[in-house]
């Protein structure tokens, strides 16, 4: 297996004063190299192309302000992309080139697949190489399994996990009155399958009246036809669909319910972003739900400020793809490395199980117990801009979500089987 990069760039965004603001960076110890781990070419490159966005800007906050100050001095931090093509052999090709690089904080998330390989990866070299350890910090691998059964000391989570987003959807089902039927429907990998696996449990819970009216898995970014699925959908008699589907398998998933006339609704964990408002359209308004960490019509001036200063980074409106999680993940980062004085991955571990981080009225802190990041979470529908409590649409589509439940950090918690061992 090849350890060679192609299509890798360094984003050199260390540079001093960015913005105007904070004293230069004395890079005394050289950049902190973070390695992002991510489909950047092939049917999920704009998912990666996203979070090197998000990533970027929040790093340009910390070397704006000087970068962040270690026992040697200040140093700032530098993104590093490793295009693992979306491939969980290709992941462990990018982690090895990573660490010869240098990279002692690796970032990784939009597959839970990939997520649970690099983690066996890294407790391995771990204690096989102990002067090269390093500390990975996830944010968007979602599957259950990574902060239970297979929580790590050097494995951190900054999403809420699958069952947390489900439990907060059941908030709305709950009070959908007109549900009788829903059609489950899921990328088939560990994640899509532990989404329709508690979507099952929790209806059983809290909605037993409601017929699950159709059940199924797909390949994951493999089908570019998804008419003969949206048709099964309509055929069913669904009143709703629930997925967890996320990139081009939503958008081309709501595209052809659209087609095929399916005008019931979309619960989803992902269906606020990446085309899926646009590729809806009008069919989606008041029918397509999302649940997120945050949501740009969260009705506070912080977050309101937070998301304009977001799309004045990135003002053409395909780039609109900005996740709080990700900014909090980074100012917890910088934090931690600050507590421990060093980047050596056993302090920086132990430091970030203490990360309390709050950015755009938003509060984050890491429970040190599992790695699982606790922090509020919002359910949103899809309504025309301008609409009460629509100031924002989304990628310039001209549709918006107006936020109908917000959930504290207290009630998203959910208990852990991790058992967890330490450095």
């Amino acid at each position: 297996m090849t350890q060679t990069i192609s299509r890798r760039a360094v984003l050199g965004v260390a540079l001093a004063g960015l913005g105007g603001a904070g004293a230069p960076v004395r890079a005394q110890s050289g950049p902190i190299r973070l390695a992002l781990i991510e489909s950047l070419s092939g049917s999920f490159a704009n998912t990666g192309e996203a979070v090197a966005r998000n990533l970027v800007w929040a790093i340009e906050r910390v070397n704006a302000r000087g970068g962040v100050k270690t026992a040697t001095g200040p140093r700032p931090l530098v993104l590093e992309r490793f295009d693992n093509k979306g491939q969980t052999e290709e992941s462990l090709a990018m982690l090895r080139a990573a660490i010869d690089k240098g990279c002692r904080i690796v970032l990784q998330g939009n597959s839970s697949a990939v997520a649970a390989v690099l983690i066996d990866a890294i407790n391995k070299h771990n204690e096989r190489e102990p002067e090269r350890r390093v500390v990975f910090l996830n944010y968007s691998a979602v599957d259950p399994i990574l902060t239970n059964e297979l929580c790590s000391f050097w494995h951190f989570r900054f999403d809420a996990h699958a069952d947390m987003r489900m439990a907060a959807l059941m908030g709305v089902i709950r009070e959908d009155r007109a549900l009788k039927g829903i059609y489950l429907i899921g990328q088939d990998y560990s994640f899509g399958q532990a989404v329709l696996r508690e979507a099952r449990r929790q209806l059983g819970q809290q909605r037993p009246d409601v017929a699950i009216v159709g059940d199924e898995l797909h390949a994951v970014g493999r089908v570019k036809d998804f008419l003969p699925y949206a048709a099964k959908i309509k055929a069913s008699g669904a009143q709703a669909v629930l997925t967890g589907n996320w990139g081009n398998d939503l958008t081309l998933l709501v595209k052809a319910a659209r087609e095929v006339g399916f005008d019931g609704r979309f619960y989803t964990f992902y269906g606020n972003a990446l085309g899926a408002p646009a590729a809806i359209g009008d069919a989606g308004v008041g029918k397509v739900v999302a649940v997120a960490d945050w949501l740009p019509n969260v009705d506070t001036p912080e977050s309101a400020a937070f998301y304009k200063a977001f799309r004045q980074r990135y003002p053409d409106p395909q780039s609109d793809y900005v996740h709080l999680r990700m900014q909090l993940m980074i100012a917890a980062l910088a934090q931690a490395i600050e507590r421990a004085g060093r980047t050596e991955a056993a302090a920086l571990a132990r430091a970030l199980e203490r990360a309390d981080v709050t950015l755009a009225g938003r509060r984050g802190r890491m429970r040190a117990e599992d790695h699982q990041f606790q922090q509020p979470l919002v359910v949103g529908v899809m309504e025309r801009q301008g609409a009460p409590g629509v100031p924002f649409d989304v990628e310039g589509s001209g549709y918006g979500f107006k936020v109908v439940r917000e959930i504290s950090a207290e009630q998203a918690a959910m208990p852990s089987t991790c058992k967890m061992v330490r450095a």
